[in-house]
Protein backbone atom coordinates (compact mmCIF):
# COMPACT_ATOMS: atom_id res chain seq x y z
CA UNK A 1 0.00 0.00 0.00
CA UNK A 2 1.32 3.64 -0.68
CA UNK A 3 2.05 5.47 1.99
CA UNK A 4 0.84 8.91 1.06
CA UNK A 5 2.75 10.81 3.69
CA UNK A 6 5.96 9.60 2.67
CA UNK A 7 4.88 10.51 -0.90
CA UNK A 8 3.98 13.87 0.29
CA UNK A 9 7.19 15.77 -0.96
CA UNK A 10 7.20 14.30 -3.79
CA UNK A 11 3.77 15.07 -4.71
CA UNK A 12 4.13 18.74 -3.61
CA UNK A 13 7.33 19.27 -5.51
CA UNK A 14 6.16 17.43 -8.71
CA UNK A 15 3.07 19.53 -8.88
CA UNK A 16 5.02 22.63 -8.17
CA UNK A 17 7.10 21.97 -10.86
CA UNK A 18 4.39 20.77 -13.61
CA UNK A 19 2.57 23.64 -12.87
CA UNK A 20 5.62 26.43 -13.25
CA UNK A 21 6.62 24.11 -16.12
CA UNK A 22 3.37 24.65 -17.93
CA UNK A 23 3.53 28.42 -16.99
CA UNK A 24 6.97 29.49 -18.29
CA UNK A 25 9.25 26.22 -19.03
CA UNK A 26 12.30 29.01 -19.57
CA UNK A 27 12.71 29.81 -15.67
CA UNK A 28 16.51 28.85 -13.65
CA UNK A 29 13.88 28.07 -11.06
CA UNK A 30 12.30 25.03 -13.06
CA UNK A 31 15.56 23.52 -12.91
CA UNK A 32 15.74 23.54 -8.48
CA UNK A 33 11.83 22.56 -8.52
CA UNK A 34 12.77 19.43 -11.00
CA UNK A 35 16.05 18.01 -8.43
CA UNK A 36 13.57 18.52 -5.38
CA UNK A 37 11.06 16.21 -7.16
CA UNK A 38 14.06 13.85 -8.51
CA UNK A 39 15.74 13.82 -4.94
CA UNK A 40 12.24 13.36 -2.85
CA UNK A 41 10.83 10.89 -5.02
CA UNK A 42 13.70 8.31 -4.63
CA UNK A 43 13.90 8.73 -0.93
CA UNK A 44 10.27 8.35 -0.94
CA UNK A 45 10.66 4.81 -3.51
CA UNK A 46 13.58 3.26 -0.92
CA UNK A 47 11.48 3.95 1.96
CA UNK A 48 8.12 2.90 0.50
CA UNK A 49 10.02 -0.19 -1.11
CA UNK A 50 12.78 -0.90 1.63
CA UNK A 51 15.24 -1.23 -1.00
CA UNK A 52 18.37 0.91 0.11
CA UNK A 53 19.87 0.08 -3.81
CA UNK A 54 17.71 2.56 -4.97
CA UNK A 55 19.51 5.68 -3.05
CA UNK A 56 22.54 4.00 -1.69
CA UNK A 57 24.44 4.58 -5.37
CA UNK A 58 23.20 7.78 -4.87
CA UNK A 59 24.63 9.06 -1.19
CA UNK A 60 28.22 7.05 -2.58
CA UNK A 61 28.40 9.24 -5.85
CA UNK A 62 27.60 12.43 -3.28
CA UNK A 63 29.79 11.70 -1.12
CA UNK A 64 32.98 10.87 -3.68
CA UNK A 65 31.91 13.38 -6.60
CA UNK A 66 34.80 16.10 -5.36
CA UNK A 67 37.01 13.55 -5.78
CA UNK A 68 35.68 12.23 -9.41
CA UNK A 69 34.66 15.90 -10.03
CA UNK A 70 38.59 16.42 -9.43
CA UNK A 71 39.68 13.48 -12.25
CA UNK A 72 36.70 14.42 -14.66
CA UNK A 73 38.04 17.60 -15.19
CA UNK A 74 41.85 16.87 -15.36
CA UNK A 75 40.72 13.95 -18.06
CA UNK A 76 38.96 16.89 -20.09
CA UNK A 77 40.89 19.19 -19.66
CA UNK A 78 44.13 17.18 -21.69
CA UNK A 79 41.21 16.08 -23.96
CA UNK A 80 40.58 19.39 -24.80
CA UNK A 81 43.89 21.08 -24.97
CA UNK A 82 45.28 17.80 -27.58
CA UNK A 83 42.18 18.55 -29.96
CA UNK A 84 41.47 22.88 -29.40
CA UNK A 85 44.96 24.00 -27.87
CA UNK A 86 45.16 25.78 -24.66
CA UNK A 87 43.68 29.25 -24.11
CA UNK A 88 42.29 31.15 -20.87
CA UNK A 89 38.41 28.98 -21.90
CA UNK A 90 39.72 26.12 -22.90
CA UNK A 91 41.24 26.20 -19.28
CA UNK A 92 37.96 26.00 -16.87
CA UNK A 93 37.91 22.04 -16.39
CA UNK A 94 41.54 23.23 -14.84
CA UNK A 95 40.25 25.77 -12.83
CA UNK A 96 36.95 24.06 -11.35
CA UNK A 97 39.29 21.28 -10.55
CA UNK A 98 41.72 23.42 -8.63
CA UNK A 99 39.30 25.27 -6.64
CA UNK A 100 37.72 22.01 -5.20
CA UNK A 101 41.46 20.89 -3.99
CA UNK A 102 41.69 24.46 -2.67
CA UNK A 103 38.93 24.26 -0.62
CA UNK A 104 39.76 20.67 0.77
CA UNK A 105 43.28 22.23 1.68
CA UNK A 106 42.55 24.91 2.70
CA UNK A 107 39.77 24.22 5.67
CA UNK A 108 42.06 21.51 7.38
CA UNK A 109 44.74 23.86 7.09
CA UNK A 110 42.73 26.56 8.71
CA UNK A 111 42.40 24.44 11.87
CA UNK A 112 45.59 23.14 12.24
CA UNK A 113 47.04 26.60 11.91
CA UNK A 114 44.67 27.98 14.14
CA UNK A 115 42.97 30.99 12.32
CA UNK A 116 40.67 33.81 13.92
CA UNK A 117 37.47 32.90 14.18
CA UNK A 118 36.37 35.69 10.95
CA UNK A 119 38.11 33.55 9.10
CA UNK A 120 36.90 29.79 10.21
CA UNK A 121 33.38 31.78 9.06
CA UNK A 122 34.61 33.22 6.15
CA UNK A 123 35.46 29.43 4.99
CA UNK A 124 32.00 28.43 6.03
CA UNK A 125 30.04 31.12 4.38
CA UNK A 126 32.32 29.96 1.11
CA UNK A 127 31.44 25.86 1.48
CA UNK A 128 27.96 27.10 1.59
CA UNK A 129 28.71 29.27 -1.94
CA UNK A 130 30.33 26.08 -3.61
CA UNK A 131 27.25 23.81 -1.83
CA UNK A 132 24.82 26.12 -3.54
CA UNK A 133 26.92 26.31 -6.56
CA UNK A 134 26.75 22.76 -6.97
CA UNK A 135 23.63 22.24 -6.60
CA UNK A 136 22.55 24.82 -9.20
CA UNK A 137 25.45 23.19 -11.60
CA UNK A 138 23.64 20.08 -10.92
CA UNK A 139 20.14 21.19 -11.34
CA UNK A 140 20.66 23.67 -14.91
CA UNK A 141 22.30 19.99 -16.58
CA UNK A 142 19.74 18.01 -15.65
CA UNK A 143 16.70 20.49 -16.26
CA UNK A 144 18.77 21.93 -19.12
CA UNK A 145 18.65 18.24 -20.57
CA UNK A 146 14.80 17.82 -19.93
CA UNK A 147 14.19 21.25 -21.53
CA UNK A 148 15.80 20.22 -24.81
CA UNK A 149 14.73 16.45 -24.94
CA UNK A 150 10.92 17.49 -24.29
CA UNK A 151 8.84 17.47 -27.75
CA UNK A 152 7.13 20.39 -29.04
CA UNK A 153 4.51 20.13 -31.67
CA UNK A 154 4.83 23.41 -33.15
CA UNK A 155 5.20 24.89 -36.34
CA UNK A 156 8.04 27.77 -36.55
CA UNK A 157 7.30 30.59 -38.94
CA UNK A 158 11.04 31.86 -38.11
CA UNK A 159 14.08 29.97 -37.48
CA UNK A 160 16.73 32.02 -35.68
CA UNK A 161 20.24 30.37 -35.88
CA UNK A 162 23.08 31.61 -33.66
CA UNK A 163 26.62 32.35 -34.74
CA UNK A 164 29.49 30.74 -33.53
CA UNK A 165 32.98 32.00 -35.57
CA UNK A 166 34.19 31.25 -38.67
CA UNK A 167 37.51 29.20 -40.21
CA UNK A 168 38.09 32.39 -42.75
CA UNK A 169 34.85 32.26 -44.70
CA UNK A 170 33.89 28.56 -43.91
CA UNK A 171 31.56 27.44 -40.75
CA UNK A 172 33.54 25.74 -38.35
CA UNK A 173 31.88 22.04 -37.58
CA UNK A 174 30.12 23.76 -34.42
CA UNK A 175 28.43 26.39 -36.59
CA UNK A 176 27.97 24.05 -39.49
CA UNK A 177 26.02 21.45 -36.85
CA UNK A 178 24.06 24.56 -35.64
CA UNK A 179 22.54 25.40 -39.03
CA UNK A 180 22.24 21.29 -40.10
CA UNK A 181 19.73 21.62 -37.15
CA UNK A 182 18.19 24.28 -38.05
CA UNK A 183 17.94 22.81 -41.76
CA UNK A 184 16.49 19.47 -40.97
CA UNK A 185 13.59 21.46 -38.38
CA UNK A 186 13.17 23.14 -41.82
CA UNK A 187 12.91 19.63 -43.64
CA UNK A 188 10.67 18.84 -41.10
CA UNK A 189 8.25 21.62 -41.43
CA UNK A 190 7.61 20.82 -45.36
CA UNK A 191 10.32 23.90 -45.99
CA UNK A 192 8.44 26.05 -44.26
CA UNK A 193 9.36 28.85 -42.33
CA UNK A 194 11.99 31.69 -42.93
CA UNK A 195 15.70 31.44 -41.78
CA UNK A 196 17.40 34.03 -39.70
CA UNK A 197 21.27 33.50 -39.49
CA UNK A 198 22.31 36.11 -36.70
CA UNK A 199 25.90 36.84 -36.02
CA UNK A 200 28.28 39.79 -36.54
CA UNK A 201 31.82 39.89 -38.33
CA UNK A 202 34.41 39.52 -35.33
CA UNK A 203 37.52 41.23 -36.00
CA UNK A 204 39.18 38.23 -37.21
CA UNK A 205 36.37 36.96 -39.43
CA UNK A 206 36.41 37.70 -43.78
CA UNK A 207 32.55 37.76 -43.42
CA UNK A 208 29.43 37.99 -41.19
CA UNK A 209 28.75 34.39 -39.58
CA UNK A 210 24.99 35.54 -40.86
CA UNK A 211 26.69 35.92 -44.17
CA UNK A 212 28.58 32.52 -43.85
CA UNK A 213 25.52 30.39 -42.58
CA UNK A 214 23.57 31.97 -45.80
CA UNK A 215 26.16 31.03 -48.18
CA UNK A 216 25.62 27.58 -46.47
CA UNK A 217 22.12 27.28 -46.44
CA UNK A 218 21.95 28.36 -50.50
CA UNK A 219 24.25 25.55 -50.81
CA UNK A 220 22.03 22.70 -49.95
CA UNK A 221 19.34 24.57 -51.64
CA UNK A 222 17.40 27.07 -49.64
CA UNK A 223 16.35 29.89 -51.81
CA UNK A 224 17.61 33.72 -50.89
CA UNK A 225 13.72 34.34 -50.30
CA UNK A 226 13.83 31.93 -47.55
CA UNK A 227 16.71 33.83 -45.39
CA UNK A 228 16.87 36.82 -44.22
CA UNK A 229 20.29 37.84 -42.51
CA UNK A 230 21.06 39.14 -39.06
CA UNK A 231 24.77 40.54 -39.28
CA UNK A 232 25.10 42.95 -36.55
CA UNK A 233 24.86 40.96 -33.50
CA UNK A 234 28.19 39.91 -31.56
CA UNK A 235 26.56 38.66 -28.04
CA UNK A 236 24.00 36.05 -27.49
CA UNK A 237 22.00 39.11 -26.16
CA UNK A 238 22.09 41.00 -29.41
CA UNK A 239 21.19 38.09 -31.31
CA UNK A 240 18.20 37.76 -29.54
CA UNK A 241 17.09 41.42 -29.38
CA UNK A 242 17.89 41.90 -32.84
CA UNK A 243 16.26 38.94 -34.35
CA UNK A 244 13.16 39.78 -32.06
CA UNK A 245 13.36 42.87 -33.80
CA UNK A 246 13.81 41.40 -37.49
CA UNK A 247 10.85 39.47 -36.70
CA UNK A 248 8.56 42.48 -35.54
CA UNK A 249 9.55 44.26 -38.68
CA UNK A 250 8.55 40.95 -41.14
CA UNK A 251 5.41 40.17 -39.57
CA UNK A 252 4.28 44.09 -39.25
CA UNK A 253 4.61 43.45 -35.13
CA UNK A 254 2.31 40.00 -34.93
CA UNK A 255 2.91 37.50 -32.68
CA UNK A 256 5.27 34.70 -34.46
CA UNK A 257 6.97 32.04 -32.85
CA UNK A 258 10.42 31.17 -33.61
CA UNK A 259 12.87 28.35 -33.03
CA UNK A 260 15.89 29.55 -31.48
CA UNK A 261 18.86 26.59 -33.15
CA UNK A 262 22.31 26.99 -31.05
CA UNK A 263 24.65 24.09 -29.74
CA UNK A 264 22.72 21.55 -26.87
CA UNK A 265 25.19 23.31 -24.28
CA UNK A 266 23.44 26.65 -25.19
CA UNK A 267 20.21 26.10 -25.54
CA UNK A 268 18.49 26.70 -21.88
CA UNK A 269 20.40 30.02 -21.47
CA UNK A 270 19.66 31.05 -24.65
CA UNK A 271 15.72 30.52 -24.16
CA UNK A 272 16.38 32.39 -20.66
CA UNK A 273 17.89 35.17 -22.13
CA UNK A 274 15.03 34.95 -24.60
CA UNK A 275 12.02 35.05 -21.70
CA UNK A 276 14.00 38.15 -20.65
CA UNK A 277 13.83 40.76 -24.04
CA UNK A 278 10.52 39.11 -24.48
CA UNK A 279 11.06 37.02 -27.58
CA UNK A 280 8.41 34.42 -28.69
CA UNK A 281 10.80 31.05 -28.81
CA UNK A 282 11.60 27.91 -28.34
CA UNK A 283 15.37 27.02 -27.90
CA UNK A 284 16.30 23.99 -29.93
CA UNK A 285 20.06 22.66 -29.72
CA UNK A 286 22.34 20.88 -32.20
CA UNK A 287 25.21 17.72 -30.94
CA UNK A 288 28.29 19.13 -29.44
CA UNK A 289 31.62 16.84 -29.14
CA UNK A 290 31.59 15.12 -25.93
CA UNK A 291 34.95 16.22 -24.80
CA UNK A 292 34.15 19.54 -25.53
CA UNK A 293 30.23 20.05 -23.50
CA UNK A 294 31.75 19.97 -20.24
CA UNK A 295 34.02 23.24 -20.77
CA UNK A 296 30.92 24.83 -22.75
CA UNK A 297 28.15 23.98 -20.51
CA UNK A 298 30.93 25.26 -17.33
CA UNK A 299 31.13 28.26 -19.47
CA UNK A 300 26.74 28.53 -19.54
CA UNK A 301 26.71 28.11 -16.04
CA UNK A 302 28.91 31.30 -15.29
CA UNK A 303 27.10 33.54 -17.49
CA UNK A 304 23.63 32.20 -16.07
CA UNK A 305 24.97 32.59 -12.34
CA UNK A 306 25.79 36.16 -13.05
CA UNK A 307 22.58 36.87 -13.98
CA UNK A 308 21.45 35.46 -10.26
CA UNK A 309 23.92 36.36 -8.10
CA UNK A 310 21.90 36.99 -5.14
CA UNK A 311 22.33 33.78 -3.26
CA UNK A 312 26.12 34.39 -3.14
CA UNK A 313 25.15 37.80 -2.16
CA UNK A 314 22.73 36.67 0.92
CA UNK A 315 25.45 33.95 2.14
CA UNK A 316 28.34 36.38 2.31
CA UNK A 317 26.12 38.85 3.50
CA UNK A 318 25.03 37.51 6.78
CA UNK A 319 28.41 36.23 7.25
CA UNK A 320 29.64 39.61 7.37
CA UNK A 321 26.65 40.63 9.27
CA UNK A 322 27.62 37.55 11.69
CA UNK A 323 31.23 38.88 12.00
CA UNK A 324 30.05 42.54 12.98
CA UNK A 325 27.70 40.83 15.99
CA UNK A 326 30.01 38.65 17.06
CA UNK A 327 32.77 41.28 16.93
CA UNK A 328 30.35 43.95 18.28
CA UNK A 329 29.20 41.83 21.24
CA UNK A 330 33.14 40.53 21.93
CA UNK A 331 34.03 44.25 22.29
CA UNK A 332 31.26 45.39 24.65
CA UNK A 333 32.20 41.77 26.70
Amino acid sequence: MIDVVLWLPALVWGAIFVWSYRREPRQFRNAFFFIFFCASALLAASEQLNQWWITAPIMIFIAVSPLITIIFMLVNEVQLVRREGFSLSHALPLLFACAIVAWFLAVPAAFVVGVPGFVLGFLFAMTLCGAWFFLSFVALLLYSWLYRSLPRKRQYEFIVIHGAGLNGTELTPLLRGRVDRAYDLWIKQEKRGIFIPSGGQGSDEEISEAEAMARYLRSRGVSDSSIVVEDHSTTTWENLTYSRDLIARLSDGAPRRAALVTSDYHVFRTALYARAVGFRADGLGSKTAGYYFPTAFIREFIAISRRYWWPYAVIMGLWVLATIVITALGVGA
